[in-house]
């Protein structure tokens, strides 16, 4: 998009944005874009571009080794140039497995002097000053990771966080000034983003197949109410909660993450503005309760807040629209939607589909009707990102989500090594994640607009896109 048509894009929609908000709001926006733009730290710098020293071996800590954590840990252990050095887990049999694959893979040779650190709550804390690891990776409770993150680049350690990044705003602004401050990475890692179909779209948004963009459309549905039976241990016994003391878009990044990439959203073109928010009625999680539990039980002894699905409407600073939905409770096929739409043609996911204005040759006539399944053959021929190509057969065989997460940790191990910008910065992770804490307040607000804080205090206009990495 050029640079004239992106500024009267904007100006158009601020203007529009304008006649619909009273002074009183405008006001309260300009004040709290001006604190925001004046609060950097002296000390601190802009993080949207960054690149950390090189790094010959990366020495990797892990915080949380069970259902996520495991997969990771065991995944980096197989990537060439990196050392386990450390292990932190509540449960020692957790511990102990990963420790001993890790040992398995490293065969003598790598992973030789792992730490283990299992004793309590805080144990972690005592990991960080002890080995002073390179990365850690934090794969604990949502509640846990941002103080996690920002503990760990106060020891100088890179952070990587399983999403969401933060759960406040207030949390959000101490990752960023810490990051800052710190010069550390702290990257939230939306595995998503590796995806096969992700990153065709990705490439072909970039060489403009589809004309200038204009909506997306993002979801995270996904029935998860088996996860209640974890009543002690594991991801259902504090996920659960969060269904009960919350009311918004509580998982919105696997969505949102590959289309605001698309948009190039907080890099150069765009950026996140309003967000306005809805939920349904919550019944499903206490209808479940009453149905697989006794009366006594402590699900059918708390209140379900959450609605069973929930929908948001992000208006982006050029106007442009991101619908995100959110629902882990009915019983539907599991979507992530993956669609974006532009001026000359809509890229689609669950199915995988493609519809470009003048048809695809060999497959369409228009785009009155989709291109599916086998007839996509020549479009990822023509189109398949060069990443994918050269990483695809290897991540798939590695596996994690049909491969996404082994390229997420390759590209992560590859970038401190090579001392480059990492595919997702710190600032990304905290768009994405506000999401839910912003949601949470237009839902208690009758869907009232809520506007997103900007976490790179303007300089986003001058972070280049994310680019097509060969």
């Amino acid at each position: 998009m050029s640079t004239n048509r992106r500024h009267f894009l904007k100006k158009a929609s601020l203007v529009s944005a304008g006649l619909s908000l009273t002074p009183t709001i405008l006001t309260a926006c300009q004040e709290s874009t001006k604190q925001e733009i004046n609060s950097r730290p002296v000390e601190a710098k802009y993080m949207g571009g960054f690149s950390a020293e090189k790094l010959e071996t990366v020495r990797c800590a892990f915080i949380g080794v069970g259902a996520r954590g495991s997969s990771h840990i065991e995944q980096i252990s197989n990537i060439a140039d990196t050392e386990v050095v450390a292990i932190c887990d509540l449960y020692e049999d957790l511990a102990k497995r990963s420790y001993d694959k890790c040992k398995s893979i490293g065969k003598g040779t790598r992973h030789k002097d792992i730490a283990i650190y299992t004793n309590g709550d805080n144990d972690w804390k005592k990991m960080l000053k002890d080995i002073k690891p390179d990365i850690v990776i934090i794969s604990t409770p949502w509640e846990l990771h941002a103080s996690m993150a920002i503990e760990t680049m106060k020891h100088g350690s890179h952070a990587f966080v399983e999403v969401p990044l933060a759960l406040t705003l207030d949390e959000i602004w101490e990752i960023i000034n810490t990051s800052e401050t710190t010069q550390k990475h702290c990257m939230m890692m939306e595995n998503v983003n590796y995806g096969r179909e992700e990153l065709l779209y990705l490439n072909m948004c970039r060489q403009g197949v589809i004309g200038e963009l204009l909506h997306a459309e993002a979801a995270y549905i996904h029935e998860l109410r088996f996860q209640m039976n974890e009543n002690n241990r594991g991801t259902g016994s504090w996920r659960t909660y969060h269904y009960s003391n919350r009311n918004g878009n509580l998982y919105p990044t696997h969505g949102l993450g590959p289309v605001s990439q698309y948009m190039n959203l907080a890099r150069t073109d765009d950026n996140f503005k309003f967000i306005n928010s809805f939920s349904s009625p919550s019944i499903g999680r206490k209808l479940y309760a009453n149905k697989n539990f006794p009366d006594d039980h402590k699900w059918n002894q708390i209140e379900f807040m959450s609605g069973d699905i929930n929908t948001s409407i992000i208006k982006t600073e050029l106007g442009r629209t991101i619908m995100v939905q959110w629902d882990e409770t009915s019983p539907r096929p599991y979507s992530r939607h993956n669609l974006i739409q532009g001026t000359s043609g809509t890229l689609a996911g669950f199915p995988t589909r493609v519809a470009l204005e003048g048809g695809i040759e060999g497959a369409s006539e228009n785009h009155h009707s989709w291109v599916m399944g086998e007839q996509l053959a020549k479009i990822f021929e023509k189109y398949e990102h060069p990443l994918y190509k050269r990483m695809g057969l290897i991540s798939k065989k590695m596996g994690g989500h049909g491969g996404m997460d082994f390229l997420m940790l390759y590209r992560i191990i590859e970038c401190l090594k090579q001392g480059e910008p990492l595919d997702q910065n710190v600032y990304e992770g905290c768009f994405w994640s506000a999401v839910s804490p912003l949601s949470e307040i237009s839902v208690a607000q009758n869907g009232t607009p809520q506007e997103f804080p900007d976490f790179t205090r303007g300089d986003w206009e001058t972070t280049l896109p994310l680019d097509i990495i060969t």
